[in-house]
């Protein structure tokens, strides 16, 4: 499948840059999956006029932490960006940098604020500015809680803005548990507590799992055609008590609404090491969701809107129908609806 056939005209005014005024006020286009028409244009607020008693929803708990350095060369003193991707050992990280191309193996960086310093050597050199390094501080302390301090929250690219102190508290959900994203599951950015006692006081149940969002979730489709692209392995976690909840869902013909791509890849994931029940446990996820996919848990998603020829939106395709799911969007760009991890959302159900 070719990939151009996943490309859309997004206006760049569009794309949000910042969240909306508050989580409950963002857009919300509802698609019925088995018509394939849209039955309203309405707000976050409202969502749980659009689900029923019974609904399981399922929720990624993981947690972002401030996983972008900026710092300068040791000695030379030349501006170094350092984006930590994947922890690969106690004091290693597969990262990002920038200006990749004078990083050499064994360059040293220095990262510095408030007064925390952190160390940082180049061990390995990659292809697309990608770099193993060595963190580590003069005293010996802990390196995460220097990066607490030290480090920007890691907006994507298309937000045109420094982050400033709101974005920790706004490019996070509100049940974020556990540490290790590099990138917010954005569909969960709606989300309020006072949210989901109205869900729950409709009937609708909730469990947790875990995927930590890494550059995989967002790396480029740099392939023509849809099939040859590969996503990287990224880990996450499914507990006894979620993949009860979803095997009990499952067996009573319960609708299984996923919040967010990633969510959606971890229990797709975990339904295939389990044979079509989800197995609890650790892994790793590799899974490439695209058009021909057949769903094993899903019933309902609730996501934002991607990327034109992203892996995201193929899974969207996938689980919506392309044909659905690009007319949704050209309606989206045509009322002004805000695009990307700040921007709007969309249930399919």
């Amino acid at each position: 499948m070719d990939v151009a056939l996943f490309d859309f005209h997004l206006p760049p005014e569009q794309i949000a840059q910042r969240p909306a005024a508050d989580r409950e006020s963002s857009k919300l286009l509802v698609l019925d999956r088995a018509t394939g028409a849209i039955t309203a244009h309405t707000t976050i607020h409202e969502l749980p006029g659009f689900v029923r008693r019974g609904d399981l929803l399922v929720v990624n708990d993981t947690k972002v932490f401030p996983a972008r350095l900026i710092g300068r060369r040791d000695p030379s003193g030349g501006a170094v960006e350092c984006l930590l991707v994947k922890r690969v050992g106690e004091d290693r990280w597969e990262t990002l940098m920038h200006p990749g191309q004078k990083l050499h193996p064994g360059a040293r960086v220095v990262f510095e604020s408030n007064g925390v310093r952190l160390h940082a050597e180049v061990l390995e050199q990659h292809f697309h500015g990608r770099r193993t390094v060595r963190l580590w501080r003069e005293d010996s302390a802990d390196v995460d809680a220097a990066v607490d301090v030290i480090g920007h929250m890691p907006l994507p690219p298309y937000i045109h803005r420094p982050d400033d102190q709101a974005d920790r508290e706004r490019y996070q959900t509100v049940f974020a548990r556990e540490r290790g994203s590099i990138a917010a599951p954005t569909a969960g950015l709606h989300l309020t507590p006072r949210l989901l006692e109205r869900l729950s006081a409709t009937g609708v149940e909730r469990a947790d799992v875990t995927l930590h969002v890494g550059y995989g979730t967002f790396k480029p489709v740099r392939v023509d055609q849809v099939e040859e692209h590969r996503v990287d392995p990224e880990p996450f976690e499914v507990s006894t008590h979620a993949a009860t909840a979803i095997n009990t869902a499952l067996h009573d013909d319960r609708r299984i609404i996923a919040v967010g791509t990633t969510t959606t890849r971890a229990v797709e994931t975990a339904a295939d090491v389990g044979g079509g029940m989800v197995a609890p446990g650790p892994g790793l996820s590799d899974l490439f969701i695209h058009p021909g996919y057949r769903f094993r848990v899903l019933g309902g998603l609730l996501t934002n809107f991607h990327l034109p020829k992203s892996s995201l939106l193929m899974l969207v395709c996938a689980f919506a129908g392309r044909d659905a799911v690009l007319s949704a969007y050209n309606e989206a760009v045509a009322r002004g609806y805000r695009f990307y991890s700040y921007g709007d959302a969309m249930l399919v159900v």
